[in-house]
C-alpha cells in the first residue's frame, strides 16, 4: 500500500534529495555505494524500476496522482511518496515536474567494459560529450536504431541525470553502458571491434560505404558539442566517416548525426 505523505515543511532533511542537493552531491563520487539519482515522470521510474534500480522515495504532485503514476508507485511498495501542489512542488525544487513526478533511486553497480561489450556487434562511444540533453537523445537514438551499448569517455555527461534520463525517455535504464578507462581504443581492438570515427574529413568514407556495413564489429565514436573528435582520436580511428549533406549545411548536431549513424550502420 503506498506511504502518501502531504508536504508541511519544505526544510525537512528527507527532502534534501529534491530541493537541495546538486547533480554532483548525489552521485556522491567519495562513496559510490551511497550515490543517487532523481527519474522524472512515471515512464522513466518504470523503465529504471525494470532495470532493477531500487527505489527509496517519491516526490508527486497531487493532481498527478493517476492511474498511471500509481502503477510506478505501487512498484515501489512502501517508500514514502511526498505530496502537495503544483505551487509548492514548483516552489521546493525550482522547476514543474515532467508528469507530476518525481523518485529518488539509488545508483545502479557499474558494470566493466567487458561486461557491457560482451555478446555485442555495434556500439557507440561518446567522447566528452557534456550536454545531458544530447546525451539522452544519443541514448534513445542508440536504443532504437540497432545499437547494443553505450562506452562513455572521462568529461562525457552522467547518463543518469535527471534531464539525461528524461530526454533518454529512460532508455539508460535499457541499453548497457559504462565508462571507459584511458587506454580505451586498445581496448576496443583487443575485444575484436573496429573504430569508425564521425568527423568532417575530406578524406572520410561515406556513412553508406559497404566496407562500414560489412564490419562484423565497429565502435562509432561520436565527438563533443563544440569541438568534435581530438585528432588523436580520429588518427587512431580504423575509419573516418561522414554524413554527405545539402544546400551548403556543414554539420548536425551530435544527436541528430547519431540517428542517422545508427541507423545507417546498424548490424543487418
Amino acid at each position: 500500500m503506498a506511504n502518501i505523505i502531504e508536504i508541511q515543511d519544505y526544510e525537512a532533511p528527507e527532502l534534501d534529495v529534491y530541493a537541495r542537493l546538486t547533480e554532483a552531491q548525489l552521485l556522491n563520487r567519495f562513496e559510490p555505494a551511497k550515490g543517487m539519482f532523481i527519474a522524472e515522470s512515471p515512464k522513466v521510474i518504470q523503465r529504471a524500476l525494470d532495470g532493477g534500480c531500487v527505489p527509496v522515495s517519491i516526490l508527486a504532485e497531487r493532481s498527478h496522482m493517476n492511474e498511471e503514476a500509481m502503477a510506478a508507485i505501487e512498484r515501489c511498495g512502501d517508500v514514502p511518496v511526498y505530496t502537495s501542489g503544483l505551487d509548492v512542488l514548483t516552489k521546493l525544487t525550482g522547476f514543474q515536474l515532467t508528469r507530476g513526478m518525481l523518485c529518488a533511486m539509488r545508483r545502479p553497480k557499474p558494470k566493466t567494459p567487458a561486461e557491457v561489450l560482451e555478446n555485442t556487434r555495434r556500439v557507440v562511444v561518446l567522447e566528452r560529450v557534456m550536454n545531458p540533453t544530447n546525451v539522452g537523445a544519443i541514448f534513445r537514438s542508440a536504443a532504437a536504431l540497432g545499437m547494443d551499448a553505450v562506452l562513455l569517455t572521462p568529461g562525457c555527461s552522467d547518463p543518469l541525470y535527471r534531464r539525461s534520463a528524461r530526454v533518454s525517455m529512460g532508455t539508460v535504464f535499457q541499453i548497457p553502458w559504462t565508462y571507459l578507462g584511458e587506454n580505451w581504443m586498445d581496448e576496443l581492438h583487443d575485444l575484436g571491434f573496429r573504430s569508425a570515427a564521425l568527423a568532417l574529413r575530406d578524406d572520410s568514407y561515406s556513412i553508406d560505404a559497404p566496407e562500414l556495413r560489412s564490419t562484423e564489429k565497429l565502435a562509432v565514436v561520436l565527438g563533443s558539442e563544440g569541438d568534435g573528435l581530438a585528432a588523436d582520436t580520429i588518427a587512431q580511428c580504423d575509419y573516418t566517416v561522414k554524413i554527405p549533406m545539402y544546400h551548403d549545411v556543414d554539420s548536425l548536431n551530435v544527436a541528430a548525426a547519431s540517428a542517422v549513424a545508427f541507423w545507417e550502420l546498424r548490424a543487418r
